[in-house]
């Protein structure tokens, strides 16, 4: 089985501060992340920067040259900047590129999201073929305007919409709204970070039905799994096994699109 991680971070700096869930140390690198997907038995993995490094994408998509098998981006791209639209009608020429992908992290970005403002973005992603993923906790809301206003933008909500630094039920109460957006074609999640939303230890039980839920609503085609390995409780290999060993609802084809086949055919890595 083919097995594609849909969230993986590279960073050349971190500043003091920065976004301290994430490993406290000064640079990851390539060559890091391909020892550490060996060891796990990962095949592929989207590189996806980190909100510190800016728009910033040439040392993701100079990993992705150096290992054009296993590596990919959706990179990071100018949110207040109408006029850069026009670099979407080519934006995944760029080496090893596949799409974009957004934090919405600062206040600033959660009020241009919430705004409406960004419709020249979506209009523009949608017309390029260049399909978004983005984390919106906290405003989950926003999503099936998107969806309903652009049925041909291919959109990936990030955690399955859970709300930063909550655990258990607190971190899933989003559930009945994501699954509600389901009925949008044009929906897809991603089941990353999973154990940073469970106070409990391996293999976090208690999200075992959530995720059913959500594969219940979404199927395997729009439900990609993903590790945020930067950010995981646990080892690499764990958060495999947790997929691939501990929900015997989810086997066969199924567990393989769920892995990394239904991502790559969704976001056109072939």
């Amino acid at each position: 089985m083919m097995i594609a991680d849909a969230q993986v971070h590279l960073w050349s700096f971190r500043p003091e501060g920065a976004n301290p869930w994430h490993r406290k140390i000064p640079e990851y690198n390539a060559p890091e992340l391909i020892a550490e997907m060996d060891e796990a038995g990962i095949d592929r993995a989207v590189i996806v920067p980190p909100m510190w490094m800016g728009d910033d994408n040439s040392q993701a998509c100079a990993a992705a040259v150096e290992h054009p098998d296993r590596l990919a981006v959706l990179g990071r791209f100018p949110l207040f900047d109408p006029s850069a639209a026009d670099q979407l009608a080519n934006w995944n020429d760029q080496p090893g590129m596949l799409g974009l992908r957004f934090t919405f992290g600062k206040p600033d970005e959660q009020e241009l999201l919430r705004s409406g403002d960004l419709e020249w973005l979506w209009s523009a992603a949608e017309d390029a073929g260049v399909p978004v993923m983005f984390m919106v906790s906290g405003h989950i809301d926003v999503v099936p305007g998107i969806a309903e206003a652009h049925p041909g933008l291919k959109l990936t909500v990030d955690h399955l919409g859970f709300p930063g630094q909550k655990c258990d039920d607190e971190a899933f109460a989003p559930i009945p709204q994501l699954i509600e957006m389901a009925k949008y074609d044009n929906v897809s999640v991603k089941a990353s970070t999973m154990p940073a939303y469970s106070t409990e230890n391996y293999p976090y039980a208690n999200t075992h039905d959530v995720l059913h839920r959500v594969f219940d609503a979404f199927g395997p085609h729009r439900m990609f799994w993903a590790s945020d390995i930067t950010r995981l409780l646990g080892t690499y290999r764990e958060y495999v096994t947790m997929f691939t060993e501990e929900l015997p609802w989810l086997k066969g084809e199924d567990l393989e699109l769920v892995m990394g086949k239904g991502l790559c055919n969704w976001i056109g890595w072939e």
